[in-house]
């Protein structure tokens, strides 16, 4: 059994034919930030990634291209591998299943199999799948077409080997109730659950005659046959640990603690994989975690459509740390997500460049301006309120972050993380260090705001760093600090009381350039904006463009919070417009009354709506709320909300929505409106 202090993460091999895409990079990414944070909490981290070589679509690409399966194997494994040094992926180990220890170790699983009589020969006759490599039984298939992937099959008669999965259904179904973590989210539990228990399994067919496939492991109790690959594939999360580490690390890793997979995968993995391990004596993984799917601007990805995001092209137009950043923020781990580069500026200069990047720059500037370059010692407060919310937000963090990391809600760990940046903006706005440096009475002040700063800062880089390595790099550096970030972290570095006193700090650029975008071409590829602030100057999160100075004296407004996106470089600020004014007669039109959540569910197909049904007292609605990014569905079951009642209804994504909820917030919801005191349902509110 597997150490206690390691972890091993997987992602799938991915196919070599594959031409990398946003799929790849997001599981890869994600594997990537469990990786690093386990390693940097000090655990013992395996991380394997890498290429599914054979079957039937390898050998006819290479068939096609004039050249042998295995030359055309290894001018395409590069593609993947220089993706990963580009998006600074740190696995521990690549695996290929054309390396020799793997297909020795495929042919050991299938002869012990075999010697248990759990694999026979018996003939076949179905719809066969070239594309997916797979059969299909005769109710599966509606027009001749394959139902996965949709292209035409074909009906095949021949004899094949067997894997007898059926006779493990039971003890499958047993596992999967009794660990309720084996298969996560919990809606593909629910899903593989509810295919085992509605359906008799069959065997799995485990072999393709070399008449018509030669490209594969040959079997080694029949020579005329080879592997069935994803056989040949799924062996992979073993074979690596006994020939891919400096020693055999059977014992030392398995059973693996993650295997991340996307949906479409899942069946492979929960029913096939796990009884394979079962005939085998092998253990379980902890968890198989599939994740969703993306879309484009709305819209499937296909090369027909020309929409299929390329990960290298994301990383050069916007930067490494920036999308690895919005793959893992922009839509809950499991969920399905849609892309758009619109949304990936905003997020680039409303959380990172007016967020992370504006609280470092505008610290260190006046760090170096009044302290002469140096953290300074903490004072009497400044802020008393204030103080104590940073301090009580930065001291829960590293909890509320293992307890994301372990859960896989990396979307939550980064809310966490940018309510504690908010927080620092607020005290700083409130605090306006630059009026308290006016004063030599107020120095012991100035000082504490300073502190509290930088300290966050420091929290900031290590509660960051797996998912921006590179740009965490540089900000501990312009701190002072010289953490090495590739093995465990001191605890001190996560301790909010933690000193960080005279550390002599480094300025440099600016984390995050802000993104320009041709006001008349939304479309143009965007470009980050050069810093044009000279010593003493700040980035602003307002809807200017440009950096503004830190005030020197009570003359010049503070730099706003980072509530609202702002406006891209390349766009004018308008002038601010005047609120259009109504009447009292024209506001009392709106009726606003209190309505409880009954009940909740998404939207399906939308990752923004939610579907609630609401109590007003003496009668029941159904709502539908764009609240779904914030919000998990059962934590606002029982909430008393606020709500537009006579709005006329309307249909959002063909479901009728008899009401409006009320919630702050521009382009992203930050928080419900809700009342402090218990009142009834179908209160009105004025």
């Amino acid at each position: 059994m597997r150490d206690q202090n390691a972890f091993y993460i997987t992602t799938p091999i991915y196919y070599v034919n594959d031409v990398p895409h946003i799929g790849h990079a997001y599981t890869t990414v994600a594997a990537d930030v469990l990786a690093r944070y386990w390693r940097l909490r000090g655990r013992d981290v395996m991380f394997l990634t890498g290429l599914d070589e054979h079957g039937q679509k390898v050998q006819q690409a290479a068939a096609k291209a004039g050249i042998d399966p295995q030359t055309h194997c290894d001018k395409l494994a590069p593609q993947f591998q220089d993706l990963w040094k580009r998006l600074n992926i740190s696995n521990d180990a690549f695996i290929r299943t054309t390396d020799a220890p793997h297909k020795k170790a495929v042919q050991s699983f299938l002869q012990e199999l075999y010697d248990k009589q759990l694999i026979y020969k018996d003939s076949y006759t179905g719809w066969y799948c070239t594309f997916d490599e797979r059969f299909w039984t005769e109710k599966d298939v509606v027009g001749g077409l394959c139902p996965d992937c949709k292209r035409p099959i074909e009906q095949l008669s021949e004899y094949n080997y067997f894997f007898k999965m059926g006779q493990y259904q039971e003890r499958l179904i047993d596992h999967i109730k009794q660990h309720p973590n084996f298969i996560r989210p919990e809606s593909r539990r629910n899903e593989v659950l509810g295919f085992l228990t509605t359906q008799k399994l069959g065997d799995l067919s485990i072999s393709r005659p070399k008449s018509r496939l030669s490209w594969g492991i040959e079997l080694p109790f029949d020579q005329e046959y080879v592997t069935y690959v994803w056989f040949d594939a799924l062996v992979n999360y073993v074979s690596a640990l006994d020939y891919l580490c400096p020693t055999p690390s059977r014992e030392r890793y398995w059973p693996a603690s993650v295997h991340l997979v996307g949906k479409d995968i899942l069946t492979t993995h929960a029913v096939y994989w796990s009884t394979m391990l079962m005939a085998l004596n092998l253990p379980l993984p902890e968890t198989i975690f599939a994740h969703g799917w993306w879309t484009v601007d709305g819209e499937k990805m296909s090369k027909s459509r020309g929409n299929v995001v390329d990960p290298n092209k994301m990383a050069e137009t916007y930067g490494i740390d920036a999308f690895r950043y919005f793959l893992l923020r922009e839509v809950p781990f499991g969920q399905d997500g849609d892309f758009s580069q619109t949304a990936m500026v905003a997020s680039i200069n409303s959380d990172l460049a007016n967020g992370i990047g504006n609280l470092l720059s505008r610290t260190l500037t006046m760090i170096e301006r009044f302290t002469d370059g140096k953290i300074p010692a903490s004072g009497p407060p400044a802020l008393p309120e204030l103080e104590e919310k940073i301090a009580q937000a930065a001291t829960q963090l590293p909890a509320i972050l293992e307890r994301g990391f372990t859960a896989l809600t990396f979307r939550d760990n980064l809310q966490a993380i940018g309510e504690l940046v908010s927080l620092c903006d607020e005290y700083i706005d409130k605090a306006a260090p630059w009026k308290l440096a006016k004063n030599p009475d107020d120095t012991p002040k100035l000082k504490t705001v300073l502190n509290y700063s930088a300290r966050a800062l420091r929290l900031l880089a290590v509660s960051l760093h797996p998912f921006m390595p590179q740009t965490t790099e540089q900000l501990a550096q312009q701190l002072g600090y010289r953490f090495d970030f590739s093995k465990a972290i001191p605890a001190s570095a996560y301790e909010w009381n933690s000193p960080v006193a005279d550390l002599a700090i480094a300025k440099g650029n600016p984390l995050f350039p802000r993104i320009e975008i041709a006001a008349t071409a939304p479309t143009a590829a965007p470009k980050a904006q050069k810093d044009s602030s000279k010593k003493g100057a700040q980035p602003v999160s307002d809807t200017t463009a440009t950096p503004q100075p830190v005030p020197p004296a009570a003359t010049t407004t503070p730099a706003a919070t980072t509530a609202a996106p702002a406006t891209p470089a390349a766009v004018a600020a308008p002038a601010p417009a005047e609120l259009a004014q109504i009447t009292i007669d024209e506001f009392f039109k709106i009726q606003l009354k209190t309505a409880r959540v009954i009940s909740a569910e998404r939207v399906p197909k939308s990752e923004k709506l939610l579907k609630l049904q609401v109590s007003l007292g003496t009668e029941q609605r159904q709502i539908v709320a764009g609240i779904g990014k914030k919000y998990e569905p059962e934590t606002l079951v029982g909430k008393m909300i606020v709500i537009v009642a006579n709005l006329k209804p309307a249909k959002l994504m063909g479901i009728e929505s008899q009401g409006m909820v009320l919630a702050a917030g521009d382009s992203d919801v930050r928080g419900l409106a809700t009342i402090l005191e218990e009142v009834e349902p179908g209160t009105k509110v004025k």
